[in-house]
């Protein structure tokens, strides 16, 4: 795919007045630090399509936003998904309370907990993680084996939660997360995932919906989401179209995308709106 976007880029090259590549899932997004002997694939490939003539890269929930620093001069817009995620789940679970009493988001990972305190600090409610905790004096299959999944936060119990990550590539990370969750005696577990890959397949989260491990799943239609995860009674599509045409008709009006990047404002009337429409009620 990363071939056929530079094909395109040589194929207009040297007639357009600028030339802007909206990749929503960023090529090789998680290969962006080197901590020992790693390969920085995604800073490599921005500096490519720069040398090519790309003006401006866009994309959606970057794994980690400082790889904006392999392109200093040139334009990087990371967008936010997070207002479209609360909209959709406010629409589709109006029996939800968000509130420090009855909400919490959780981030499964400690590279997940700048995201996850903003949803916190957004809906105004508590937030968690969780952590590996490792046995460091041995190897299996080239890996240190976790010992436990440990947790970090408030008591959990009664309160319906959201795990808040930027991918889902075989589910078994927020299947382990939820099941943790599900131990502390967690109402509704509510994952939620910018990219969807599910690269194992649906048979073990199936089976972990069968068994209450979880209660939704929702991911944007950033990447292709086949038909069969489309019928799966748990699963929620968050549809980021609009967004999209919202961004590219900014751009080609040469205006600022700052008051349509920032959507704390958006958020905040969404919550207003729906505290107005229950205490009507």
């Amino acid at each position: 795919h990363f071939m056929d976007l530079k094909r395109v880029i040589m194929a207009c090259s040297g007639h357009p007045r600028r030339i802007t590549v909206i990749m929503p899932y960023l090529y090789e997004g998680r290969q962006h630090v080197r901590l020992i002997n790693e390969s920085l694939d995604c800073a490599q490939a921005m500096q490519e399509l720069i040398r090519m003539g790309v003006e401006t890269i866009i994309t959606f929930d970057a794994h980690d936003n400082r790889v904006q620093n392999a392109i200093p001069n040139n334009g990087f817009d990371n967008f936010f998904t997070s207002y479209q995620f609360i909209s959709t789940i406010l629409n589709d679970m109006p029996d939800l309370i968000v509130d420090n009493e009855h909400l919490m988001t959780i981030s499964p990972d400690e590279g997940g907990m700048r995201r996850a305190v903003f949803y916190s600090n957004q809906l105004g409610v508590d937030m968690g993680m969780f952590f590996k905790r490792r046995n460091y004096s041995t190897l299996v299959n080239g890996e240190h084996p976790v010992i436990s999944m440990e947790f970090l936060g408030n008591d959990v119990s009664g309160k319906d939660v959201i795990i808040v990550d930027d991918m889902i590539a075989s589910g078994k990370t927020v299947l382990e997360v939820a099941k943790e969750l599900k131990k502390r005696n967690a109402a509704r577990v509510i994952i939620c995932a910018t990219f969807g890959l599910f690269n194992d397949g649906l048979e073990e989260l199936d089976q972990a919906y069968k068994e209450k491990v979880f209660d939704h799943i929702y991911t944007t239609n950033l990447c292709y989401c086949p038909s069969a995860l489309k019928e799966r009674p748990y699963y929620h599509n968050v549809d980021l179209s609009r967004y999209i045409a919202l961004i590219i008709d900014t751009l080609n009006h040469d205006t600022s995308v700052n008051d349509i990047m920032n959507a704390t404002k958006r958020i905040q009337e969404l919550l207003e709106e729906r505290s107005k429409n229950i205490s009507s009620k």
